[in-house]
This record gives structure tokens, C-alpha cells and sequence, in this order.
């Protein structure tokens, strides 16, 4: 083995771990992290707060949040909605006046051209007889075409000469004619000649305000009260503390990311959905209530637990990605 045998920088193949340290110490390449159990939400936190619900509400998609939480969100929705319809309005009537301007300027420009035209026409009679700028202007037309073609021969010939000296002077008035060449193109250092962007558009904005995080539109009655079973301990610490806190509200089993949960609408009762699906699917009846339920009334929580197959059911992406500039190797 030689000398430098055990030099990594021997290698004539630049490989994926000198390629990703690299990346690491130059800050390129964009960063990729994977996203595990203590990244996701537990099941009973607001989708906003991120912490229990005091008094939680869930929307039709399935989303949980607290009540004050939500309330502030679409009143500041509706906030942003009513100034930017008025900067909307405010822009439509600026627009709608240029129109009017511009629309007022091309008839007075089509009048003009009007009355231009008619003070061109005549309105006397003319007399066959008596000889009218036309004739004289025919007449004079034909004795100088009898003159042109003895002098047609000498002016080819002079026009050649002339053409054969004014060469060099030809291209340098194409270069003045080419607007590349012009000194008068518009300057970025002369405010006066400096281009000018047009400026941007307010779009009008919805008029209902959305849900946070499903972007559909989101109305107060739509949000449905919702009412945890707590488990009967003896412990006193606050809910962010516990690892346990409800129950499913007919078979009593502890409720957690691991434990897929829905939503009765009519009572708003938390269970889980093996309880769903093994006992109120069979006649669509609330155990709490006895009210008849329909399929929509059965509102599963929005919620991950950390794995990849659960995440991918719920739509969710366990993949944090941070793109920066690229280094091409």
C-alpha cells in the first residue's frame, strides 16, 4: 500500500457521505427531518393553542380547537375580509374613473377627426367648363413627364456615383435608426426615463371566512360542542401533566393518539371508533342519547400518532423539509 492509500481524498468517486458533510458545512442542500411521536399533537389539544381544550369544538372535517381560540381567529378573519373589500372598492373606483377618462378622451379625439373631415368637403357646384385644381394639376403632370425621361439616363448615372460614396455614410445612419444604438433609451440612473412597473392589484377577497386548517369555509353554527369522558383518578395535576385524561364514553376505554376517536354530532360525546364500529353502526342510534344518527353525524377526531402508515390514513406528512440552494457536484 502506498503512502497515501488511506487518504480519503484519493478516492476518484465523490461519495454520498462527503457529498452530505459537505453540504453540511457549506449550507447547501436542502434539509430534510423526519417528524416523530413528540412532534404530533395529542388527540385533545386545539389544532391552534396546541393545548388541552378548556372548551373544545369540533368543525365537520374533524378538527378540534378551543372555543376562544377559534371565535379570535374568525373575528380577525373577518377583520382582514372587511378592509381588504374596501381596498377592493376603493381600487374598482379609481379603475372605473381612468376608464371613463380614457373612454372621454377617444371621443373627443373621434370628434375632432369628424369635424376635420367635414370642413374638408365641398358644398359648391362645380362647373365642367372652367378648369379646377384637379385639371391644372393633370395638365402640369403630363408636360413634366415628357421632360423626366430625357434627364432619367444623366440622374442613373449620377445616382450610382452618389451611391458608390455615401457606403460608409449608410452604415452609420442605420446605427442611429437601430433603437439599440439610440442614446435616447430609457436610463435606470434619470428618474424621469427610468421604467415604471405597474403597480399591483388588489383581488377581491371571499367573503366567508375559512377553517385554519382544512381552508374551507368555516361558519359559527357549523362548530359542533364537544364533551370529554374524564377518567376517575385520584390524580390532582393539570391536564398537560397526565398522560391519561378521557375515556371512551360507552366502552370506557382510555383515549389516546393510538386509539382512533370520533364524534357523536347530536350529543357530542367522544368514542372510539371500534365502539362505532361494533355498536352504533349496527342500528345508527346514540347510546347516550337514543337519538337516530345518520352517517354524517359520525365525525372522526383529525389526528396522527407518530407512524408512518397512521399518517399516510390521515393525510398527514411526517417529513419536515427546509430547501436552500443547491451545490451541483
Amino acid at each position: 500500500m502506498t503512502r497515501h492509500g488511506r487518504n480519503s481524498t484519493a478516492n476518484p468517486v465523490y461519495s454520498y457521505h462527503e457529498r452530505k458533510s459537505a453540504s453540511a458545512r457549506s449550507g447547501y442542500g436542502s434539509l430534510k427531518a423526519r417528524l416523530g411521536k413528540d412532534s404530533i399533537k395529542e388527540f385533545d389539544c386545539c389544532c391552534m393553542s396546541l393545548q388541552p381544550c378548556k372548551d373544545p369544538v369540533i368543525t365537520p372535517e374533524g378538527y378540534l380547537y378551543d372555543r376562544e381560540a377559534i371565535l379570535e381567529n374568525l373575528l380577525h378573519q373577518k377583520q382582514a375580509i372587511s378592509k381588504q373589500m374596501r381596498e377592493f372598492e376603493k381600487q374598482k373606483e379609481k379603475l372605473d374613473a381612468e376608464d371613463a377618462r380614457i373612454h372621454n378622451a377617444d371621443e373627443i379625439a373621434r370628434t375632432r377627426q369628424f369635424l376635420e373631415t367635414e370642413k374638408q368637403i365641398t358644398t359648391k357646384r362645380v362647373n365642367a367648363a372652367t378648369p379646377t385644381a384637379t385639371t391644372k394639376v393633370a395638365s402640369e403632370a403630363a408636360t413634366s413627364a415628357s421632360t423626366a425621361g430625357s434627364t432619367a439616363a444623366g440622374e442613373g448615372q449620377r445616382q450610382a456615383s452618389a451611391a458608390s460614396a455615401s457606403g460608409g455614410a449608410g452604415a452609420g445612419a442605420s446605427k442611429e435608426a437601430d433603437p439599440m444604438h439610440s442614446s435616447a433609451l430609457p436610463s435606470f440612473w434619470v428618474p424621469a426615463l427610468t421604467p415604471q412597473a405597474k403597480p399591483t392589484l388588489v383581488k377581491k377577497p371571499d367573503k366567508h371566512p375559512t377553517c385554519p386548517m382544512s381552508g374551507k369555509p368555516l361558519k359559527l353554527k357549523d362548530l359542533i360542542p364537544v364533551r370529554f369522558t374524564r377518567i376517575n383518578d385520584d390524580d390532582r395535576r393539570p391536564d398537560v401533566a397526565k398522560k391519561s385524561r378521557y375515556r371512551c364514553a360507552v366502552s370506557a376505554d382510555e383515549l389516546g393518539n393510538h386509539v382512533p376517536c370520533a364524534v357523536l354530532r347530536k350529543s357530542g360525546v367522544v368514542v372510539t371508533l371500534e365502539c362505532v364500529d361494533k355498536i352504533i353502526r349496527k342500528d345508527m342510534i346514540d347510546p347516550t342519547t337514543g337519538y337516530k344518527l345518520q352517517e354524517k353525524d359520525i365525525i372522526r377526531i383529525k389526528g396522527g400518532t407518530g407512524f408512518a402508515a397512521s399518517a399516510a390514513g390521515e393525510g398527514q406528512h411526517l417529513e419536515a423539509k427546509a430547501p436552500r440552494p443547491v451545490a451541483q457536484f
